[in-house]
């Protein structure tokens, strides 16, 4: 069975398909954007402030490996398929970095299947956003596509919208701790699986907008967004499981790896490579990725992850 909130996603999709004049407010899609990445850090950072940094390392240097890592290794299968080397860069990016929403989804469905996971795993999510940006930037310049301005390229990645959040809620989190946070849990804690469901209503209204542009690209852009999430959910298994998690840490981290990102990714790689066709990254990364890693992905991650730490 399906998480419900994932039903609210098919239930905009379908909306979109069927014509439908249903829109939510674009002012409530921002509100609603910027509570689940402060929610998500405060969240993270409030478990963190109960375990010692140092212990955390290695997670968090593996996790910023595979993130930096994951673009040099599907730059090659990109250009395999015939895809410009601007858009190979661009597309890369968004595979190498994460999807803060398809996080929320996977530990709302550990959480309903009685699975337990590493309650800092926000922390990963926060340290795997930028890396795989930095990778495909790095790919841009070595094809020679153009002069980067890196000082308002890293000012972009870091201080956009996305980043600033989590890492700031992290933070606010992990220097409150529990007794610190306690009087803002009935807004950011207690209400947040219903706030990712109407996120989710919007994205499946904007994913269903998407469907046009996945005919208009063909199956180029259909293979990499259902084949390339499945490799990159194994290569983030066998990271977790050597790492020593949990069956839902690696089934986190599975996700992790295998998600797109639909929003700080696009903003970067319009500054860095401006050559590169927006469309495309956004289409397979929102339009094919995330509905094919919510309803298919996620649920086959968590089986996985239960193989490997039996």
């Amino acid at each position: 069975m399906l998480d419900v909130v994932v039903f609210f996603f098919l239930l905009g999709v379908l909306a979109r398909v069927a014509g439908s004049d249903l829109r939510l407010p674009e002012a409530l899609y921002e509100t609603l954007s910027i509570y689940l990445l402060l929610a998500i850090g405060l969240k993270g950072g409030i478990e963190l402030s109960k375990q010692p940094l140092g212990a955390l390392l290695p997670q968090v240097g593996a996790a910023v490996a595979l993130s930096f890592a994951i673009p040099f290794a599907l730059y090659p299968l990109l250009r395999a398929l015939r895809l410009r080397p601007p858009d190979s860069a661009a597309l890369a990016a968004h595979y190498g970095s994460v999807s803060v929403v398809t996080f929320a989804v996977v530990t709302a469905a550990l959480v309903r299947s009685g699975i337990g996971h590493e309650s800092h795993a926000a922390l990963w999510v926060a340290v795997m956003e930028a890396p795989g940006i930095v990778s495909g930037i790095l790919l841009a310049r070595l094809s020679k596509l153009r002069d980067i301005r890196w000082g308002a390229l890293l000012h972009e990645v870091l201080f956009g919208k996305s980043v600033l959040l989590l890492v700031g809620g992290i933070l606010i989190g992990y220097v409150a701790g529990v007794e610190g946070t306690e009087p803002i849990r009935a807004v950011f804690i207690d209400p947040f699986k219903g706030v990712l469901a109407l996120f989710l209503l919007e994205l499946g209204l904007v994913a269903g907008g998407r469907l046009a542009e996945v005919r208009r690209f063909g199956a180029v852009v259909v293979a990499v967004g259902v084949m390339v999430p499945p490799l990159l959910a194994v290569a983030g298994a066998l990271t977790g499981w050597a790492l020593g998690l949990s069956t839902g840490g690696v089934a986190v981290f599975a996700t992790l790896a295998a998600s797109a990102s639909y929003i700080a990714a696009p903003t970067a790689m319009r500054l860095a490579v401006p050559e590169a066709n927006a469309a495309l990254s956004i289409t397979a990364a929102l339009g094919i990725t995330f509905p094919f890693n919510i309803v298919v992905g996620i649920p086959l991650y968590i089986q996985l992850a239960g193989w490997l730490t039996r």
